[in-house]
């Protein structure tokens, strides 16, 4: 049986949704999985929605369309609840996990989904606090990967640190990876 996962990004434009799923798809590349990550642009501007989209199984992967029907769904900033239909395509046994000081039945009752798994994660405290910058994504993946699994934790620190490493300063990446453990020991389900 082949284990195939689709997740759909939701963020703006500057909030590193982007990297965050290019960061997963090279992480599963590094525990043998094959992927697909790639963005979804909408008008060109800091702050403009944004939507990204990673795939990752074990076998092969030949769909190369936008994930319409996710398994997860990652909201990095809660302003688009109100906008966007986040939890569109998003089944009963998905998980839907988002940037904010809600609590998982607030998210439920804005976006309207009810059968799921819900995470929350002030991921936005976290970067402030770790990176000292409103970049949400890589608290966001330490949440992600308490929700699901999908890859191994340790596996996501290496590829900070060759990835992230490539672009920041050492202090940089530390901070990163601190601000990755912090939302994956902070998320909350509900």
């Amino acid at each position: 049986m082949t284990k195939l996962i689709e997740i759909r990004w939701h963020g703006r434009a500057g909030q590193g949704v982007v990297t965050a799923s290019e960061l997963l798809a090279q992480t599963a590349l590094g525990d043998g999985k094959y992927f697909q990550a790639f963005p979804e642009y909408g008008p060109e501007r800091m702050g403009a929605p944004v939507r990204a989209y990673t795939r990752i199984s074990d076998r092969p992967i030949y769909n190369y369309s936008g994930v319409e029907e996710p398994d997860v769904v990652v909201v990095l900033d809660a302003s688009l609840l109100g906008t966007v239909d986040v939890a569109s395509g998003l089944d009963g046994d998905g998980v839907l996990l988002v940037n904010t000081s809600m609590n998982p039945d607030q998210v439920r009752a804005k976006t309207g989904y009810k059968e799921g798994k819900v995470y929350t994660l002030d991921a936005t405290r976290i970067a402030l606090d770790t990176i000292g910058k409103n970049i949400t994504n890589t608290p966001m993946l330490g949440a992600l990967l308490r929700a699901t699994g999908v890859v191994n934790q340790e596996s996501v620190i290496v590829t900070f640190r060759e990835k992230l490493g490539a672009k920041l300063k050492s202090k940089g990446v530390e901070a990163n990876i601190q601000a990755f453990g912090r939302g994956y020991s902070e998320a909350k389900e509900g």
